[in-house]
């Protein structure tokens, strides 16, 4: 596949740019940090990571490459020297915390952004701790608690890689988009509220971050391997999670073992099991449907938060939202060893990159319950076009990677905006970044249900009069 590589430079920036880690997402976005920010230049960036992943391709573009694991106690001495007011910290880590580096970053006066909320080590699955401080939710409110703390002040973007991050952009547009085919006049929505009385007024039961990734190797998987599209570290960790989901405002029953939180927004749920562990039914345009895993991820809290219509102290309407990642074939097999060894990780991890023989990664939003059904919107980057476009990536990462990038320069652009999540940010601008990078994007309906085949060979207790119930998509 022929594809046209990008060359618009989309803003200029003066300060020095701080990496914290140099796995596969950190050397796929140094390209494109070089290619479309302006007056980034080698000399400006350092390294600091905890292995010696990436140490190659940062030799290669003459960076500075520090191997010093961060932790609670030295990630001050060794990072506040680094930084200085109008730099950049691009947290691509694991295992260190994001609130940490937030609040670092802000005292030191330097643009900040990450891909999730990660805690310390153990923070994930520590079993002395309660599953709702171990849970996404918690981690959210963590780092928006620091507003309080610092309302305003230099930009730090939460939550923007590709999921969380670029599928929020995608529901915003999918909404447009829906309400354009139904012929609802629309007036541009700026506000939250503005967005939820959208959703609301569509129908909008539902949304899946609905991804099915058909990227194979030509190497199989082996036996006490874990094999992945991206971080094997970062699946593991939110795969050991509880499942979590934005829980709507239609949904008749609480899970048997779901539970509330008792602290923050309340506009979510968790499980008491894995995400890794836990199924769901969904859709994609080239897949149709089948079975994902419910991944807790920062984008299901919040989107169902961001969407949630409020009158006064009362709930009118929130969706469901919630992941339902059906990742490579490989990596399903992975997961399946995984499980069966009580959630102890295999001796050994592979990254699948330049062993990709063919597939697409297709990654995009379901929004189903209005006129219309359901519909879906998002990427289709097949391997092929994702090597033309881009070195070091896959078709999976440079859905990331060019989201990183588009949140670094609406950062750059927006320099003074304090913590902001995806669903605060400016849709169109990022979308406009990273559509070049996207492969086919597109938008379809459908008049699939979680209800479909089902019922036939093995009869099963279904709630037929909405299917778009909770117990009706869960597996």
């Amino acid at each position: 596949m022929t594809a046209s590589i990008p060359s618009t430079v989309h803003t200029r920036f003066a300060g020095r740019l701080v990496f914290v880690g140099f796995g596969s997402i950190g050397q796929g976005v140094l390209p494109l940090i070089l290619r479309h920010i302006g007056g980034m230049s080698p000399e400006r960036i350092i390294i600091v990571t905890a292995d010696l992943a990436g140490q190659a391709e940062a030799e290669a573009y003459g960076i500075p490459f520090l191997l010093q694991p961060l932790t609670q106690e030295n990630y001050r001495q060794i990072l506040q020297p680094l930084l200085a007011p109008g730099d950049f910290l691009l947290n691509l880590s694991v295992d260190v915390s994001s609130v940490a580096l937030i609040e670092l970053a802000g005292q030191q006066g330097a643009l900040y952004l990450d891909t999730c909320i990660e805690p310390w080590p153990g923070g994930y699955t520590d079993p002395n701790v309660p599953a709702s401080l171990r849970s996404n939710y918690a981690l959210r409110e963590s780092a928006l608690a620091l507003r309080k703390i610092r309302p305003g002040g230099p930009t730090a973007v939460i939550t923007h890689g590709a999921n969380p991050g670029l599928v929020s952009h995608f529901v915003k547009q999918a909404l447009l988009n829906i309400a354009t085919d139904l012929a609802l006049p629309v007036r541009d929505p700026v506000s939250r509220e503005d967005w939820a009385a959208l959703a609301a007024r569509l129908g909008v039961k539902v949304i899946h971050i609905a991804e099915r990734d058909t990227q194979t190797s030509f190497v199989p998987k082996a036996v006490d391997e874990f094999v992945n599209t991206w971080s094997v570290d970062g699946f593991v960790s939110e795969g050991s999670q509880p499942a979590e989901l934005g829980w709507g405002t239609h949904e008749k029953t609480l899970p048997a073992d779901g539970h509330r939180h008792d602290f923050g927004a309340d506009s979510a749920i968790y499980l008491m099991r894995p995400g890794a562990g836990t199924r769901v039914r969904s859709w994609t345009p080239l897949a149709g449907h089948y079975q994902g895993f419910l991944i807790t991820h920062g984008e299901s809290i919040s989107i169902s938060d961001f969407l949630t219509l409020r009158v006064g102290d009362d709930v009118r309407y929130r969706p469901t939202v919630h992941y339902a990642y059906h990742p490579c074939d490989a990596a399903v097999l992975s997961v399946h060893e995984f499980a069966g060894r009580n959630w102890h990780l295999q001796s050994r991890k592979r990254i699948l990159m330049e062993d990709i023989a063919h597939g697409v990664d297709e990654l995009g939003v379901l929004l189903a319950g209005h006129a219309r059904n359901a519909y879906w919107y998002g990427s289709q980057l097949s391997i092929e076009e994702a090597r033309a476009l881009a070195p070091h990536n896959s078709a999976t990462s440079l859905q990331v990677t060019v989201a990183v990038l588009s949140g670094m320069i609406w950062a750059m652009e927006n320099p003074m905006r304090g913590i902001v999540e995806p669903d605060e940010m400016d849709f169109r601008r990022n979308l406009e970044i990273c559509a070049p990078y996207l492969g086919p994007v597109v938008g379809a309906y459908s008049d699939w249900t979680p209800l479909y085949q089902r019922g036939e060979l093995f009869p099963e207790t279904l709630d037929t009069s909405d299917p778009w119930q909770f117990s009706n998509i869960r597996v």
